[in-house]
């Protein structure tokens, strides 16, 4: 510690830089931080080391890819470094290569196992998190058909087996091919299954080959055997990958040899290999008659759920998991006559289910891990679509993350959490009455006293009085400021733990917190009034010392989620305006902040304020977002204006999932305040077709409720079922097209005129 302190090591460094040429780091890390306001956490060591990983990936794909053209690289590879296309990327000063033009891919999986194989467009596999790949093709002669290089391949996801499957489909030439995913459960575990079938008219191989790559680039192959006894690959000395039939030969390569792809027609006279530098290739091939087709099956382990190994003598139970028909058939059910929104609606319900086995995550690869943020999200659909147990399991763990100072904390410098965390943990009440145990309330409740002490005081007066510090925020808003984001949730913590004491019989921290919030709400709103009109021509930006920008989109949760401000609040209605005006592409909101990508789920979000305000033009973004959906029926985090792939974050994005929920929940059922709104968002022409349609049971305050509807001559009938004779407060009716109904009390049938 004293070398620390009385050494001048920042003397020392900039001499030694300086020395080589290089520049000065300290003056250029201080000058990029007057960018920002000062903050106690100038940069969140959880960002900083996800993004050292994922450049260091990037340098490995800059060092690899672009001297190895001739490999069989995988579809974002093939479209990115293809000069002709519209996803070709320039690499002249690039620091790295990284996929930036479709980060698209389809986990599959369990509803209560954490493991998450991926597939990208093209049916490359990816069996573990961010390791190695397989991939088929198929060869007949000289020609090879690649998946990653066939146009018009196509993909779809089964939402009626009892597992998720996801099928890939290509063709050329007299060459088929067609591969098959899914993870299925025995009493030894859970394992990855992939089926493939290969067709080639005048006859060839079905090629399975293992690849040191998967959908973020490089990912190191050092060793594979192969098990000619068992039929079996064993790949870095750890993962058994089971063939369904042995090969008629199996060929290995290295890096310095090349690409075995390039190799195929060699005859066998290996049975292993070892690449040093660790891209080892491997390729299993199966004859195909002409004019027949071939079948494979290939399995590797995932997960083993037996305390001991199965006694093949005697019968094994099968662990006690509930499988995906329940876990479907407790969530709310959507019946309308659109088979895109019926799709993306089934297919987002599995999203959130599987992306909650256990813990709850944003996505299945790249963004593997916990965040409060989008935990409240996803906990929010969880709920909107009746799986409260589903949500208890998560917001139970929440303490394990908080500090002894209150905060709750996934990453360091976004103070928007303990808000999001309060107003989750409120909802979870407020929806289904289930009262927190002692323990659980007082780490709310420090929760509460911790944004009371964040704020901050420099004086009346001062544009941030009375504001939470600055921080990094919801990382897509810019550099450390003052956000509105993270004020307008810690204010709605401080109202939902207001709400908790008072539910909870403590009736003098209710009126602690309920000041305390009445007081935050004043700086904050005089915070905005006092922005000059020209930096706010009647918006509300990101923060007190910004103008209006993309980031504004931030200060709308006071409209949605959130409901801080009335429905067709003036500031509101003009944030969305210039919004729309300044911040879109393709009628969908583009993100120029971090993401530089259309944004699903911030334009859901815009979607669900325009709804509130009984907007119309809400239709034609939830139209919008349906379009942008993946044939499997999944958003990536941002999407390219050209290439309509994925540009940033996971390529099966959480957050945009359960928004697409909520979204269409809230169209058939939402809340405003302590009243229940009924259809104010079903489309007319579902209504106009005569089908009857339905939404439900969705968790409202009081109990459940499923609606639906069918048109009878001019009128609607709409029955409305509930397991509570009575339901919160009134109930209003509000169709498109048809008379406005309010209800005083809970009715099981209502007519309604146009």
């Amino acid at each position: 510690m004293w070398l620390k302190k009385w050494l001048p090591w920042k003397f020392i460094i900039k001499k030694a830089v300086r020395s080589y040429g290089f520049i000065d780091p300290f003056t250029l890390i201080a000058r990029l931080r007057r960018f920002g306001h000062p903050s106690e956490v100038h940069e969140p060591i959880e960002l900083l080391r996800a993004g050292v990983i994922f450049h260091a990936r990037g340098l490995i794909n800059t060092r690899v890819i672009q001297y190895n053209l001739d490999w069989v690289w995988p579809f974002w590879i093939v479209k990115q470094f293809k000069p002709n296309d519209r996803s070709f990327i320039p690499r002249g000063f690039a620091f790295s290569h990284i996929n930036l033009t479709h980060r698209n891919w389809t986990a599959v999986g369990h509803p209560e196992m954490p493991h998450y194989p991926i597939v990208d467009p093209r049916g490359l596999i990816t069996p573990y998190l961010d390791g190695w790949s397989v991939d088929f093709w198929i060869l007949s002669g000289k020609q090879l058909l690649v998946p990653a290089k066939v146009d018009g391949a196509k993909q779809s996801m089964d939402l009626e087996s009892e597992q998720i499957n996801v099928s890939t489909h290509t063709e050329a030439s007299g060459l088929r091919l067609e591969t098959t995913v899914w993870v299925a459960e025995s009493p030894q575990g859970f394992k990855i299954c992939v089926h493939a079938r290969g067709f080639a008219k005048k006859g060839g191989w079905l090629v399975l080959s293992l690849r040191p790559y998967n959908p973020e680039g490089v990912q190191f192959i050092d060793e594979i055997d192969y098990d000619r006894e068992r039929g079996c690959f064993r790949v870095n000395k750890a993962t058994n990958l089971q063939l369904s039939r042995k090969p008629e030969k199996v060929l290995f390569s290295t890096y310095e040899k090349g690409d075995v792809a390039n190799n195929l027609d060699d005859v066998q006279n290996e049975s292993s290999v070892f690449c040093e530098i660790g891209m080892a290739t491997g390729a299993a091939l199966f004859p195909i008659k002409e004019r027949e087709s071939v079948d494979l099956t290939v399995t590797a382990p995932l997960e083993n759920t037996s305390a001991k190994k199965a006694d093949p003598a005697s019968p094994v139970e099968a662990p006690s998991h509930e499988n995906w028909q329940t876990w479907v058939a407790r969530s709310a059910q959507l019946r309308v006559p659109d088979s895109r929104i019926q799709f993306l609606y089934d297919a987002a319900v599995r999203t959130v289910l599987l992306l909650s086995a256990g813990e709850i995550y944003p996505g299945p690869y790249t963004y593997k891990r916990f965040w409060f943020r989008d935990a409240c999200f996803m906990l929010n659909a969880l709920l909107g679509i009746n799986l409260p147990e589903r949500v208890k399991n998560v917001i139970q763990r929440f303490p394990e993350r908080q500090t002894l100072s209150g905060y709750f904390r996934s990453q360091e410098g976004e103070w928007d959490s303990n808000g999001q965390v309060l107003w989750i943990c409120g909802r979870f009440h407020e929806l289904t009455g289930i009262a927190y145990d002692k323990p659980f309330l007082k780490n709310l409740l420090k929760g509460a006293e911790w944004i009371a002490k964040k704020r901050t005081m420099p004086g009346e007066g001062v544009p941030h009085h009375g504001l939470l510090p600055a921080g990094f925020s919801a990382e897509h808003l810019g550099p450390n400021d003052y956000y509105y984001w993270d004020d307008f949730w810690g204010l709605a913590g401080l109202n939902q733990a207001a709400y908790l004491a008072t539910e909870h019989h403590l009736p003098g921290k209710h009126a602690v917190l309920k000041d305390q919030a009445a007081h935050f709400r004043q700086c904050i709103f005089d915070s905005i009034r006092g922005i000059p009109e020209r930096k706010r021509p009647g918006g509300i930006p990101a923060s007190p010392y910004r103008r209006m920008d993309a980031g504004a989109i931030g200060s709308l949760v006071a409209d949605y989620p959130l409901q801080l401000t009335a429905p067709g609040d003036p500031d509101i209605v003009n944030t969305v305006a210039y919004l729309m005006e300044n911040c879109f592409h393709s009628n969908a909101f583009f993100q120029d902040m971090i993401h530089a990508g259309i944004n699903i789920y911030l334009t859901l979000s815009l979607a669900q304020t325009l709804l509130r305000a009984n907007n119309p033009v809400f239709r034609r973004l939830v139209r919008t977002v349906a379009d942008l959906a993946s044939p499997t029926g999944q958003w990536p985090e941002a999407i390219h204006p050209f290439t309509k792939g994925g540009c940033m974050g996971d390529g099966q994005h959480g957050w945009a999932a359960a928004e697409w929920l909520m979204m269409v929940r809230n169209m058939f059922v939402r809340e405003e305040g302590r009243h229940i709104v009924i259809g104010s968002g079903i489309f007319p022409e579902w209504i106009e077709s005569g089908h009857e349609i339905s939404f439900g049971p969705t968790l409202v305050a009081g109990g459940t409720l499923k609606v639906s509807l069918r048109k009878s001559g001019a009128a609607v009938l709409l029955n409305l079922d509930s397991d509570q004779q009575t339901l919160g407060g009134e109930i209003d009716i509000n169709l498109p097209g048809y008379k406005r109904q309010v209800l005083k009390r809970m009715q099981r049938t209502v007519r309604i005129l146009s």
